[in-house]
């Protein structure tokens, strides 16, 4: 049996042990967040650009219809077939037009025997009239006759001639090589004259084809330098030239239709999306990606990040919104790094693990 001075200690070191049991674990240590930087230079001064996104198209474009009307009976070509000239593109029901060719030429044949029946009248009256068995006016009549005759042959030649065109307007030609961009017509319609059936698009120059708001027009003029990308290949950099601005508005959008020429775009895919960036007249300091601007109420700010690891909030002022970013007039100091990922979640003096842009990938940005 223990001695009576052990049975106190014990019973303390097994409260001690229930105490220490029950206490809350200790707090855990607060996550450091991780941002996505982008390290500003002394850009200041530089030209800023005005981005307009449209799409290529052929310089010369045309829509092909057929010349007679009638009831299409077959398309024989499709979107991005490449055709060449002479080439048949679609065929109308020839039935009707046959048959007015036929009639031309039926009408042609009894002018014709109209023709040789004037003439031999002619020369019985000339021999009556050597004979004194006519009268002079009696020639002078056929005469007449005669000459109507071979007016009515000339009019049925030209009919018939015109009956035998409208046969042949039956068959859709391309009037030049080219490549099919759109088809507007199917089997089966009923086609008026100079309805278009499809669009051709000759080989030769390409363009761009973007709409300017009223505001901005006075600045552009034909000629301009532009600076064309396509989102297929963004990483390449056409150059171009503004080559027509339309006159006038269009009556929906209230835009100006603008032509950029390509240089040597001749093997630009037709019908595929392009940026054009057009100088605007006036300058900026940097262009940060639209993430990194954030806006509460009237102020708009971005987060910088100081030598000590630290977000600041920094009020800036933005000129204007575009696709490629967001343009600031507010100069930046050169070397300040922005948050450009990551910054809906900071808070003023939160320490940060900043990742340069480009540097590596940021999975855990913002966590």
């Amino acid at each position: 049996m223990p001695a009576p001075h052990i049975r106190p200690l014990a019973m303390l070191l097994l409260t001690l042990a229930s105490l220490s049991a029950c206490s809350p674990p200790p707090p855990p240590q607060p996550i450091t967040r991780s941002v996505l930087v982008r390290t500003v230079g002394a850009d200041a001064g530089a030209q800023a650009q005005q981005v307009y996104s449209g799409e290529v198209r052929a310089r010369y474009e045309s829509e092909l219809g057929f010349r007679v009307s009638g009831k299409l009976t077959e398309r024989l070509v499709d979107v991005g077939a490449a055709v060449r000239k002479g080439q048949t593109l679609a065929r109308l029901d020839p039935v009707d037009i046959q048959l007015a060719a036929s009639a031309a030429n039926a009408q042609l044949a009894a002018a014709e025997a109209d023709l040789s029946l004037a003439r031999s009248e002619l020369a019985r009256t000339e021999a009556l009239l050597a004979r004194q068995f006519v009268s002079a006016s009696a020639l002078d009549s056929r005469r007449t006759a005669l000459q109507a005759a071979e007016a009515r042959v000339r009019q049925a030649r030209a009919d018939a001639a015109r009956a035998a065109n409208q046969t042949d307007y039956t068959r859709l030609q391309a009037d030049s090589d080219g490549i099919i961009t759109a088809v507007l017509a199917e089997a089966g319609q009923v086609m008026s004259t100079g309805q278009g059936v499809v669009r051709l698009a000759r080989p030769g120059e390409r363009e761009v084809r973007i709409a300017i708001p009223e505001s901005r027009i006075s600045a552009l003029s034909i000629g301009m330098p532009a600076q064309i990308r396509l989102w297929m290949d963004a990483e390449r950099t056409l150059t171009g030239r503004i080559r027509e601005i339309s006159p006038a508005a269009d009556s929906a959008s209230r835009t100006f239709a603008v032509s950029v020429s390509i240089a040597d775009g001749n093997t630009v895919p037709l019908g595929t999306t392009a940026t054009v960036a057009l100088a605007s007249g006036t300058t900026v300091t940097q262009t940060l990606p639209l993430p990194a601007v954030s806006k509460v109420g009237d102020e708009t700010s971005v987060w910088l990040v100081d030598a000590q690891g630290l977000v600041q909030r920094t009020s800036v002022t933005v000129t204007a919104y575009r696709e490629d970013g967001a343009m600031l007039s507010t100069p930046l100091p050169a070397g300040s790094r922005v948050v450009v990922a990551g910054a809906h979640t900071l808070t003023e003096g939160e320490p940060v693990r900043a990742i340069e842009e480009g540097s590596q990938p940021a999975l855990d940005v913002g966590r």
